[in-house]
C-alpha cells in the first residue's frame, strides 16, 4: 500500500525499474561428469512474467528445481526480498511462497482431481479431519476459474493430457503463493485453453504475483512475457525486457541459429498409394463418435500432418490406425493388401508405428536405460536361439545414436538423465527399430526446444526421403505448415478440410479447425515481426 501511494504521489519514479523479489546469483550446479549450471544469475520481478528461454540441457529446468527445493547448488545463492534463504526441500519452497508447475506431469492417476489438487496441504476440521466438501468446492471454483469441464470426482487417469495439465495448474494455483513457476504449462492445452490461462497470469500479475514462465513456444512468449532471460550451455547469455526483442533475437541468442533455417527443406516426388483408410470410425461412449468415419490415402515418402483443437480427434485416429483401439471399425489398406490385424504388435509386424503425444507414460520406461527403451518394441529381432544377442543390439543401438545426433554419453545411461528432445529422439528410434513403413507422430515436438524440434523436423523429411509415410498430429500452425506435403483438418472426429501444400494458409486451417464449434471471427495470431 505504502509503496502504491508513493508512486502515485512522486511520477518521476513510475519509469523506475520494477522490484526483484527473487535473485538467483552466481548459481552453479555440477553433477557427475557435467556442469549443468556455471555462475548463473536469474533476476524474478514482481507481478511480471519472467520467461527464461534456452535449448534441452540448457539449465532451465535445473535453475527451477534449486528455485523450488528438488535440487541444492553447488554454489551460489537465493535472495528473496532482498534476504538471503536456504530452500532444502519442495515443503521449504512452499513455505516461502514459491510454488511450481512441472512439466512432465506431477499427478497420482489413481486419486480424484480434488485429492490431487490438496495433496500434501489438506483442508483440515479443527486440525484434525480433512474437510472433504470445503476442498471439493474450492476445486469446484478453481476448475471454473479455468472454464473446463472437469468435474472435482474425476479420476486424473480417466482425464486426457490437456485436461491433467489443467489439474496442475489448478494444484498450483490452490496454494498462497508470491512466485509461481509455469514449466511448460501450455503444451498440451488448445488455443481457447491457452487464453484462458493468459487470463488467470494477468489476474495474478495484478495482485502481484511474480511469474517465471518456461516455454518453447516460442511466440506465445512474446504474448505473455515482461522480461526474457536466455541459457546457453548452462550460462547466461542474455536478460532483456520483451518489449525490446523479437523471434528472431530469441533464436539465435539460444542458438545461433537464423528462424528461416529450422524447418527442414522436403521436396521430392511421392511415390504410389501407401495406405488407404476408409470410413475409420470410433464411437464415443453416451452416443456419438470421437472418430467419425474418416477417410484418407497416404502415398510413399509423403508428409501428411493433420491439424485442429483439443478434443477433434487427432490423437484418437492416430491411435486406431495403430491398433490401440480395437474397437475401431473401418477398412484399412497398406501397400494394397487390407489389414486385418487388431492389436498394436500385429500392426507394428505389418510395418505401422506409433510415437505416442505422451512420451513419459507411453513412451518410455522411466526406470530402464536409453538402449534398453529403444529396443522395446523389436526385441524378438535380435533373438539367438532363446537368448538375445547382445552384439546385434549394440549395432542397432549405435547406429540410431549416430544418424538421430542423439546427445547421449553412454546408451546404458537412464533414460530421465537425457532433456526432452533427446528422450523425443530415444522414441522415435525405438519405432524406427521396427523398421516401419509408416511413421505416425502425435504432437512430435510438444515440451522440447526449438533446436530438437528442426532435429526432429529433418529425421522426418529425411524418412520421407527413404520412402517411408510420415503422418502427423501437430497443435502449431507454424510447423503443419512448414513441413506437411499435404494438411487434414479435423474438427469433432471428422475431417473438414483438405489442403495441399501450396493451398494451405493459417486462416483456412483455423477456419477448418472451427467447424462444429460454432466459433466466428476467428483472428490468427500473427508472429510477431
Amino acid at each position: 500500500m505504502t509503496a502504491t501511494t508513493a508512486n502515485a504521489a512522486a511520477p518521476a519514479a513510475v519509469d523506475a525499474p520494477p522490484e526483484v523479489v527473487l535473485r538467483a546469483e552466481q548459481i552453479t550446479k555440477v553433477f557427475p561428469g557435467t556442469v549443468a549450471l556455471d555462475n548463473v544469475n536469474f533476476n524474478v520481478y514482481r507481478g511480471k512474467v519472467n520467461v527464461l528461454v534456452g535449448e534441452n540441457g540448457a539449465g532451465k529446468s535445473t535453475l527451477m528445481k534449486i528455485i523450488a527445493g528438488v535440487e541444492q547448488a553447488t554454489h551460489g545463492r537465493l535472495l528473496l526480498n532482498g534476504k538471503p534463504i536456504k530452500i532444502k526441500s519442495p515443503l521449504d519452497a512452499t513455505r516461502h511462497g514459491i510454488g511450481i508447475i512441472y512439466q512432465e506431469l506431477n499427478l497420482f492417476p489413481n486419486l480424484s482431481v480434488t485429492e490431487n489438487i490438496f495433496m500434501a496441504h489438506e483442508i483440515k476440521k479443527n486440525g484434525v479431519l480433512i474437510n472433504k466438501e470445503a476442498q471439493k468446492e474450492q476445486t469446484r471454483q478453481l476448475i471454473e476459474r479455468l472454464r473446463q469441464p472437469i468435474e472435482p470426482d474425476d479420476m486424473v487417469s480417466d482425464l486426457r493430457i490437456g485436461h491433467q495439465q489443467i489439474v496442475e495448474i489448478a494444484k498450483a494455483l490452490a496454494q498462497d503463493i508470491q512466485i509461481l513457476i509455469m514449466d511448460e504449462p501450455t503444451s498440451a492445452l488448445s488455443a481457447s485453453e491457452v487464453a484462458v490461462l493468459f487470463e488467470v497470469i494477468n489476474e495474478l500479475k495484478a495482485q502481484g504475483v511474480a511469474i517465471i514462465y518456461i516455454s518453447h513456444k516460442l511466440e506465445e512468449l512474446l504474448q505473455i512475457g515482461d522480461y526474457i532471460t536466455v541459457l546457453r550451455d548452462g550460462r547466461l547469455r542474455a536478460e532483456r525486457p520483451v518489449p525490446a526483442i523479437d523471434l528472431s533475437w530469441i533464436i539465435e541468442e539460444m542458438v545461433g541459429k537464423n528462424p528461416a533455417s529450422l524447418f527442414a527443406e522436403h521436396q521430392q516426388a511421392l511415390g504410389e498409394e501407401l495406405l488407404r483408410v476408409e470410413n475409420m470410425t470410433l464411437a464415443r461412449v453416451g452416443g456419438g463418435y470421437t472418430v467419425d468415419h474418416v477417410s484418407f490415402a497416404l502415398r510413399r515418402g509423403e508428409i501428411l500432418g493433420i491439424y485442429g483443437l483439443m478434443g477433434a480427434g487427432r490423437s484418437e485416429l492416430l491411435e486406431c490406425l495403430a491398433g490401440l483401439r480395437p474397437e475401431a471399425s473401418g477398412r484399412v489398406w497398406l501397400e494394397g493388401q487390407e489389414i486385418k490385424a487388431k492389436d498394436v504388435k500385429e500392426r507394428i509386424d505389418l510395418g505401422v508405428s506409433l510415437i505416442p503425444e505422451d512420451r513419459q507414460r507411453e513412451g518410455l520406461v522411466q526406470t530402464m536405460s536409453v538402449a534398453d527403451n529403444m529396443l522395446l518394441a523389436s526385441l524378438k529381432k535380435y533373438l539367438s536361439g532363446f537368448l538375445l544377442s547382445k552384439k546385434k543390439e549394440a549395432a542397432h543401438v549405435e547406429r540410431l545414436i549416430d544418424e538421430l545426433s542423439l546427445k547421449v554419453a553412454n546408451p546404458q545411461q537412464i533414460i530421465t538423465s537425457l532433456s526432452g528432445g533427446n528422450q523425443q529422439k530415444v522414441v522415435v528410434a525405438k519405432g524406427l527399430l521396427t523398421n516401419p513403413k509408416i511413421l505416425l507422430m502425435d504432437e512430435p515436438t510438444r515440451g522440447i526446444d526449438v533446436g530438437a524440434k528442426s532435429e526432429i523436423f529433418e529425421i522426418m523429411s529425411r524418412l520421407a526421403e527413404q520412402g517411408l509415410g510420415v503422418i502427423f498430429v501437430s497443435s502449431e500452425l507454424l510447423e503443419v505448415l512448414g513441413m506437411a506435403d499435404r494438411i487434414l483438418v479435423m474438427s469433432k472426429g471428422k475431417i473438414t478440410g483438405q489442403f495441399s501444400r501450396a493451398e494451405a494458409t493459417e486462416e483456412a486451417l483455423v477456419s477448418a479447425s472451427a467447424v462444429g464449434h460454432g466459433i466466428k471471427n476467428l483472428e490468427v495470431e500473427r508472429e510477431p515481426s
